[in-house]
């Protein structure tokens, strides 16, 4: 035990001991297999002893959100991921939710000049399907999803895609709010005017609504909106055929007067004027194709084959939403359609088309329900994406970590609830008013689309000559780029002052916040880091030595340890200072925490339970080369305190005389931003075991 003595000292001075949950501190973690114990195998639910039931408050959020899930069932991610049809319900919905608002304010937009509508269609249904094609050439490239973040990082580097990251951030947050806001007006062209004074009540009622939602899981939120989907899509095919249908005799009639409308306006505007008024109301209708992207976002919650899965769902959004959003525009056309108070020009484009009638009452009313739902359907893509952007972001240390831990339902709560407040704020602001924040939205839609064509022009630009199909890509994806960036311009320039400046500040500011908390994490990881330098010569590898025999009549130390590091090792060896030759036994303890970053598909799980075993028996090799009886326990799970908590109850059962070690971070001068970024799970454990009489000590790892 001489070594033992003298490693010990050197490291007390060199540096403070132990930390669980390090990883917390370090700088770009892929992974957190956390402060906590278990078993090889993934453990079913156990039920809580007597006393340890839960709250009133804790059962009602149960009954709200549901079980947990049960880990040990090797199905269950596929039983979660979604099939196509599925994921064309929750993430489709949103891209064609967007045939509600989008076509309006780009025919609005060119005035009295509504013969420019044709073309306006054309460009339209061009535009949908290059973007789709090009998120569909992404999906290949980037198969483990991530959208525009991803990509942008990866192609780009690091700041590049942090700015993709952010402007994704607020538009899946402005994708709930302006889904909802324009929900309600659909909703409420149905009620008279004084009616509308409740429109902003509902509309926050429906945000809450979707949060509980989502709470529950993916897959449940979109098989319980799915006939939603399903009748707005039957109700608008109806509309747009049917009011093509009835003006197909008429067809040479038509075409003869959009004819000289264009000449009148050609001669009115010249022909520049013409091109720049349709190219002004093409951008100003940019949220037509704002819900492109979230396939590609959510590739990781596809059912495999996910590439096929996904690329299916690309095609299904292409077409629908092509469809409805260039019929619409044509239909606007054909029966005159403009704005009317408390009314959508979708509204009445079905009460032109359905007339008086019990039937028309019918389909009017089918038709404007159907569309307000599909737009709360839409919101789903911010609640799906915008946490797991969140959690891509948190797994690289842009954002606290905390936004990658997953909820025993394996939803991203945190990243749930964020979204959610953000769009409550955002509605409350704007008052609901879905011109303002289609150009808010807009925007960030089209930084995010012009930071991928780019990136992915960049890749097959590098690629020219070695990889089949170079040209086609190239071409596409500087088509793609000329598009949005167009887009992009048009709609900063001429709606700066109308919302536009909210949304650049708004992402500006959060990318500086996303710089300064990375600074931060880097900081920490780099101070931490210098206490690996004094473990170089260690022995200890798994196999090495013969273990020394448990004895369970004698104390016990139970340490709680992250992934195999210096900071696991100094709480060994700083067990071993403070209390000299008092342990007889070492029991090592970690869990494995499942979360985004781990979440990847059915293999994930039996690999993380595998390197967190890992990781443990080269703590129990390092323990038995300093001659000590060691041992170790583990769990997957994916709350910490809770998998703590259950084996903590089994050590002590097998090992009476036992007590827990734990670490946590401190600083000099502790700040309020602290306790976000680094997690206060030590405290959590110990707050627990000691209210059953167990002992439990904290010992700090010092930031200066």
């Amino acid at each position: 035990m001489k070594n033992l003595h003298g490693v010990g000292s050197t490291l007390h001075r060199a540096a403070p001991f132990l930390p669980a949950r390090a990883l917390d501190a370090a700088p770009e973690p892929r992974y957190k297999a956390g402060a906590v114990t278990g078993r090889y195998e993934i453990p079913p639910q156990m039920p809580l002893p007597p006393g340890d039931e839960p709250s009133f408050f804790q059962r009602l959020l149960r009954i709200a959100v549901g079980r947990p899930r049960d880990l040990s069932d090797q199905s269950i991610f596929h039983r979660i991921a979604l099939i196509p049809f599925l994921a064309w319900v929750g993430l489709g919905a949103d891209g064609l939710s967007s045939s509600s608002y989008g076509p309006e304010e780009a025919f609005k937009a060119l005035g009295t000049h509504t013969s420019l509508a044709v073309m306006l269609a054309v460009a339209v249904g061009i535009t949908v399907f290059l973007i789709s094609s090009a998120y569909s050439r992404i999906i290949e490239e980037f198969p483990h999803g991530g959208g525009g973040y991803v990509v942008a990082t990866k192609l780009l580097g690091a700041p590049v895609g942090v700015i993709s990251g952010c402007a994704l951030v607020v538009d899946y947050m402005l994708t709930i709010t302006v889904s909802i806001a324009a929900a309600g007006d659909a909703l409420f062209s149905l009620l008279p005017l004084p009616a509308q004074s409740a429109k902003l009540a509902v509309e926050a009622l429906l945000i809450l609504v979707l949060t509980l939602l989502n709470l529950r899981g993916v897959r449940e939120s979109a098989v319980t909106l799915a006939p939603v989907f399903v009748l707005f899509l039957l109700t608008h095919v109806v509309l747009i055929a049917g009011t093509l249908f009835m003006h197909v005799p008429d067809v040479p009639a038509v075409a003869a007067g959009v004819g000289q409308g264009i000449h009148a306006s050609t001669h009115s505007l010249g022909v520049a004027g013409l091109l720049l008024l349709v190219v002004y109301a093409y951008s100003l209708g940019g949220g037509t194709y704002t819900g492109i992207e979230a396939v590609s976002n959510g590739v990781p919650l596809m059912r495999e084959p996910r590439i096929a899965t996904a690329k299916r769902t690309m095609v299904y959004m292409a077409c629908s939403l092509a469809f409805t959003a260039a019929g619409l525009v044509l239909c606007y056309l054909l029966l005159k359609i403009g704005p009317e108070q408390g009314k959508t020009m979708n509204a009445v484009l079905a009460e032109r088309f359905a007339g008086n009638g019990a039937f028309g009452f019918l389909f009017v009313t089918l038709s404007l329900v159907s569309e307000g739902a599909l737009l709360v359907v839409a919101g789903q893509a911010g609640f799906i994406d915008g946490p797991r952007v969140l959690a891509n972001m948190a797994i690289d240390s842009w954002v606290p970590h905390r936004f990658s831990a997953l909820s025993d339902r394996l939803t991203t709560h945190n990243g749930v609830i964020v979204m959610s407040a953000a769009s409550l704020v955002a509605l409350l602001y704007t008052r609901g008013d879905v011109g303002h924040l289609v150009v808010m939205y807009s925007i960030n839609v089209f930084v995010t689309f012009s930071l991928s064509m780019l990136s992915m022009l960049y890749l097959w630009w590098r690629a020219r000559g070695t990889r089949d199909g170079w040209k086609r890509r190239v071409t596409l994806f500087a088509s793609g780029l000329v598009l949005c960036a167009t887009i992009l311009t048009i709609t900063v320039l001429e709606k700066f002052r109308e919302g536009g400046w909210i949304t650049i500040a708004g992402t500006g500011g959060l990318v500086a916040l996303c710089f300064a908390i990375r600074s931060h994490y880097r900081t920490v990881g780099q101070k931490l880091a210098s206490l690996d330098e004094t473990l170089i010569d260690l022995p200890g590898e798994p196999g090495t030595f013969v273990p020394r025999v448990l004895d369970p009549a004698k104390p016990t130390a139970a340490v709680l340890v992250t992934s195999y590091g210096g900071l696991g090792i100094h709480t060994v060896l700083g067990i071993h200072k403070t209390f000299p030759s008092y342990f007889h036994n070492f029991i090592f303890v970690s869990v494995g925490v499942i979360d985004s970053g781990e979440m990847k598909g059915e293999a994930a799980l039996p690999e993380l339970t595998k390197r967190t075993d890992q990781c443990l028996q080269r703590y129990v090799g390092l323990a038995t080369g300093l001659g000590l009886a060691a041992g170790y326990r583990m769990r997957v799970g994916t709350e910490v305190v809770e998998e703590v908590d259950r084996l903590a109850r089994e050590i002590a059962a097998e090992f009476p005389h036992t007590t827990f070690f734990s670490g946590q971070l401190i600083f000099r001068r502790e700040a309020w931003y602290q306790r976000l970024l680094h997690n206060q799970t030590a405290f959590s454990i110990q707050k627990r075991l000691q209210w059953r009489g167990q002992a439990m000590v904290i010992l700090p790892v010092r930031v200066q």
